[in-house]
């Protein structure tokens, strides 16, 4: 515990305490907009397909231009890319309020609402590219790499259980337009904050290389390929796991405690992800990785017979602590294996991919419930679990960071080159031996 609680303040002194506090408040705004839309869209017009239309295409604009944005923040890096970001989004989302609140058709609704997607900062992928460069360029070892994905992982989950909350919560109160009004708010002061924080010197952007007429981008390994499968598969899982727990609720009659049950469930996840800190170095990435994705699948299988409200409380929230080491896991096994030249593009390609197998799943595993009852939605989350253990069990994972791979290139703002840079307070840290390389170390790292 002692060990862990040591990690974690080495990961606080290298981003400076404010910045994950940033970071936390401008992710809300990603977690509130899908929810909030569709809650006002519905208010608005009276038509539940009209709002899944809009949330639908705000989700499509995400997934798409999700990995452009990421790309952009490689090349100029994240200050120019999430200051233009956040401005348009704070715009978008502000008129998806006005055009709701004006009786817009669904046509120009929709349009709006794949703007407003199109533009979403993207804070935690970006969060964790600009950590993981501090860590990198403390020369900190491998496990306080690892704690910096579970703490970027904590307050992924954290915002997707307090997002929708807050949704709820002013919905409830005053109306679903207060609850996006705030999002805009809230990504217009904390993206715009998180832009302008002096940490942004380490990920100034690299410039992409020239490449010869004809010749093409070099080729990511295949595990980057099946951890976004996998990604898409756990996104199954949440929407799925959304439809049958709504459908549950709502068939015992007491459709308001859908939120909560799911609430439990981030609560827990949440939990477990700060808690992989303290895991020793001997789990690496490929056992977590399975660990992970066979516990889903052994934890998942009991929704199939769950038919109360006590219970339904009980599978969920146990089921919660499968899901953060599976997602810490597979982005740290991205960061490990892509060119630090591509990793905000790859990280935002991971998110886009977990938010398409959500979308999807909850598109699919509604229209199930309403045919089958919430055993159907719940049979989606269980194959999307049963398919990412498969993929996680022939996947061939690297045991260590590849040596040809160099810590994320700083153009501007590093302290040994930048006399202008901000200086930032880095405890010295071992760089971890070569046992430790050999064996994929990293208590909270190696494993994911």
């Amino acid at each position: 515990m002692v060990g862990t609680v040591s990690t974690y303040r080495h990961v606080i002194a290298l981003t400076g305490p404010l910045l994950p506090l940033v970071s936390f408040f401008a992710r809300l705004p990603v977690a509130m907009s899908q929810f909030g839309s569709v809650l006002l869209v519905a208010e608005t017009s009276g038509s539940l397909a009209t709002a899944g239309i809009v949330g639908g295409t705000l989700s499509a604009g995400q997934v798409v231009f999700g990995p452009l944005l990421g790309r952009l923040a490689d090349r100029h890096g994240q200050r120019p890319v999430v200051l233009a970001a956040a401005a348009v989004n704070a715009l978008a989302t502000a008129a998806l309020v006005a055009g709701a609140l004006g009786g817009l058709a669904t046509a120009p609704l929709a349009a709006i609402g794949a703007v407003t997607g199109a533009s979403v900062p993207l804070i935690g992928p970006l969060a964790r590219t600009r950590s993981v460069a501090l860590a990198h360029r403390a020369k900190a070892d491998e496990k306080t790499v690892g704690a910096v994905h579970s703490l970027e992982g904590t307050l992924d989950e954290v915002s997707f259980v307090f997002g929708p909350a807050l949704v709820g919560l002013a919905a409830l109160v005053a109306h679903p337009a207060v609850a996006l009004g705030g999002a805009a708010a809230l990504v217009a002061v904390f993206g715009t904050a998180y832009a302008l924080h002096p940490t942004a010197a380490v990920t100034a952007g690299t410039p992409a290389p020239r490449r010869a007429d004809g010749a093409r981008r070099a080729r990511h390994p295949r595990v980057v390929h099946a951890v976004r499968g996998s990604l898409a598969l756990q996104g199954a899982m949440f929407g799925a796991c959304q439809a049958g727990i709504a459908s549950l609720t709502a068939q015992l009659g007491v459709p308001g405690q859908a939120g909560i049950v799911y609430a439990a469930m981030g609560v827990v996840s949440a939990a477990v992800g700060l808690a992989l800190g303290a895991l020793p170095a001997r789990f690496g990435l490929r056992l977590r990785w399975r660990v992970a994705t066979g516990a889903a699948l052994v934890l998942s299988v009991p929704l199939l017979f769950t038919e109360t409200l006590w219970p339904l409380y009980l599978v969920v929230t146990v089921l919660g602590a499968a899901y953060a080491p599976h997602l810490i896991t597979a982005f740290a096994l991205t960061e490990r294996v892509v060119e630090p030249a591509r990793l905000a593009e790859s990280m935002a390609f991971a998110a886009s991919s977990l938010v398409a197998g959500q979308a999807a799943a909850l598109a699919v595993s509604g229209r199930l419930a309403e045919s089958y009852g919430p055993a159907g939605a719940f049979a989606v989350a269980v194959g999307a679990a049963a398919l990412c253990l498969a993929i996680a069990l022939v996947t061939r994972v690297p045991s260590a960071r590849p040596r040809t791979q160099a810590p994320a290139r700083i153009q501007a703002g590093d302290p040994a080159r930048d006399p202008a840079a901000p200086k930032l307070f880095i405890p010295a840290q071992r760089t971890g031996s070569a046992e430790d390389s050999a064996a994929g170390s990293g208590s909270g790292y190696a494993g994911r």
